[in-house]
């Protein structure tokens, strides 16, 4: 075979498979820092993308920002921890069927030594009012994520308007911020996966958790398609039904890290999983 006749073959193959990369779906998923920084997607996202032949491109960004995103159509389902936000942005047209996915909770993390000592404390107002009066360091997060919402939250439940030299704002994602914390020796709310997923590598441990006020629900939400009509719908409620199907719940319930299970399946109960 002639140079010619090579190079105009090699020429037809790219072109070929330039056409069929570019046209593969894209599925764009606005999700929270603590979603991604637990490490549960890289097993979640490969089987549907491969049943489907799409490419998953996800946007981790606190809840607050990934519902902004979802809002303004700039991702085709929103993945988020924040339910009366949720509900909020499904009253309001801009997402339509809402399924629940999973749980884990919130937890209190410290240094071991304790300096606030709220080991002893039941509910993470105690936890929160002791902190403040110690003005031990806290790290917030500050950038208005279903974490920051649930922190803020607790300390107005607590009566306190965080505030002062002992109150530092990461500005940054879950696990940035822990590890600001651990740097500082400072107190965190974190979410139990991503302290799980970066536990190897922190000094900081759980000092305050079983507070039924720290449960921590996962939903998904696919955006109105009357509302931006370029989204991917189709898709999106496709992964709606991978992630909350036998399949999908099962990824979730059997995740660990570390010899832990990081979350919990809500759309189907354990105990009625296949094996």
């Amino acid at each position: 075979m002639s140079s010619k006749k090579i190079l105009l073959s090699l020429l037809i193959f790219m072109l070929i498979f330039t056409t069929a990369a570019a046209a593969q779906e894209v599925l764009t998923m606005a999700t929270t820092t603590s979603t991604e920084n637990s490490g549960l997607l890289d097993k979640l996202l490969p089987p549907f993308e491969e049943k489907f032949d799409v490419r998953v491109d996800v946007v981790a960004v606190g809840t607050g920002a990934a519902i902004e995103l979802g809002r303004n159509g700039d991702a085709d389902i929103i993945f988020v921890h924040a339910r009366e936000a949720e509900d909020q942005f499904v009253a309001n047209g801009y997402g339509v069927n809402r399924r629940d996915v999973m749980y884990n909770d919130f937890v209190i993390l410290g240094p071991p030594s304790d300096p606030a000592g709220i080991r002893d404390t039941e509910t993470a107002v105690e936890a929160f009012q002791k902190i403040k009066a110690e003005k031990a360091e806290f790290v917030s997060r500050g950038d208005n994520s279903g974490t920051n919402k649930k922190e803020l939250s607790i300390w107005d439940s607590a009566g306190i308007t965080p505030a002062g030299s002992w109150y530092l704002e990461s500005g940054q994602g879950m696990g940035p911020s822990i590890n600001m914390a651990d740097e500082r020796q400072a107190y965190i709310l974190a979410d139990r996966g991503t302290y799980l997923a970066y536990s190897g590598d922190v000094e900081l441990e759980i000092v305050n958790s079983g507070d039924p006020e720290l449960f921590n629900p996962y939903g998904i939400i696919p955006i109105n398609p009357a509302y931006h009509t370029h989204v991917n719908y189709q898709m999106a409620m496709a992964f709606t039904g991978y992630v909350t199907s036998q399949q999908g719940q099962s990824i979730i319930n059997n995740y660990m890290r570390y010899g832990e299970q990081l979350f919990y399946p809500s759309a189907i109960e354990a105990e009625n999983l296949e094996e």
